[in-house]
């Protein structure tokens, strides 16, 4: 027991007169470890009880990242207190990584810093659906670096933060989860108009996705090449695309039931052809009259 006390009392070199002994430097290892293992325990409770409540889940992802930052910041100085070393001494370093990042690093930092703008602006959050070019998917998680959105196809990609916020993003569940949608028929020419315009509204309030207020209004669309053609406007509440195209899907059985029901033909492309009987054909050459 001597030995080891004897061992862990050897001073290895001094800084400003504070003795550096072995004890110390091993003493750094172990609260490094032990505060890197509390601190992910605390931010699992934390997490925990935060979700239990009303609490919305982009606020407990900001508090954790927070928490997290905070607690491995403190451990780092300590570290260096128990080092006797001054910040001072990383003057010079922290003017060569300023160096780095000016050239290297500005895609990292940029992110970085793009993914606490989100997570304290959240114009973007967890669990919105965001339509990104020609992708559509549902927010997943935000991180320091990249966001991750699950595909309508359950494909997950990784988005970086500053593509977020440089790029025009459409969220549809921004402000509320209330989207409009339309379905559009073509009915054949001498159809009864009112009749398949009271059709429609019977169809949208006999389905029960779609809202009541604000109430679906049918649009006589115009008179197409071979049809009528009819716009059902409606609005649903929904979290993803898929759930709209599934009410649209439905709205199409529907419609499809109730026009065979009430004898009203779903029109379909069609051309007229005349012939002109003016010209004879003799011998493979043509004779005009």
């Amino acid at each position: 027991m001597k030995q080891v006390t004897e061992f862990l009392s050897r001073v290895l070199y001094t800084i400003d007169d504070q003795e550096i002994t072995v004890g110390r430097i091993l003493a750094i290892p172990l609260i490094l470890v032990v505060g890197f293992l509390l601190a992910r325990l605390a931010e699992k409770t934390l997490s925990r009880r935060l979700s239990t409540g009303k609490v919305n889940p982009d606020v407990v992802h900001l508090l954790r990242r927070a928490f997290y930052v905070v607690v491995i910041t403190a451990l780092g100085f300590t570290a260096l207190e128990l080092l006797s070393v001054p910040l001072t001494a990383f003057a010079f370093i922290s003017g060569a990584i300023a160096i780095g990042v000016g050239f290297g690093a500005q895609n990292i930092i940029n992110n970085f810093i793009s993914g606490w703008i989100l997570m304290w602006e959240r114009p973007v959050r967890i669990g919105d659906f965001l339509e990104i070019g020609s992708m559509l998917g549902t927010v997943e998680a935000i991180n320091t670096r990249s966001t991750r959105v699950k595909r309508i196809d359950g494909v997950r990609m990784l988005i970086p933060n500053s593509h977020l916020l440089e790029n025009t993003v459409t969220n549809w569940t921004l402000v509320d989860k209330i989207l409009r949608s339309t379905v559009r028929v073509g009915v054949a020419y001498g159809s009864d108009v009112v009749k398949v315009r009271k059709l429609l509204e019977q169809v949208a309030d006999e389905n029960e996705h779609v809202l009541k207020e604000p109430e679906p209004v049918v649009v006589f669309e115009d008179f197409g090449d071979s049809s009528l053609v009819f716009d059902l406007y409606f609005w649903i509440q929904t979290t993803a695309e898929r759930s709209l195209r599934g009410t649209r899907s439905q709205l199409r059985f529907a419609i499809d039931a109730i026009f065979k029901a009430n004898d009203v033909t779903i029109a379909f492309p069609q051309r007229d052809v005349h012939i002109d009987g003016s010209i004879d054909v003799k011998q493979g050459s043509f004779d005009r009259p």
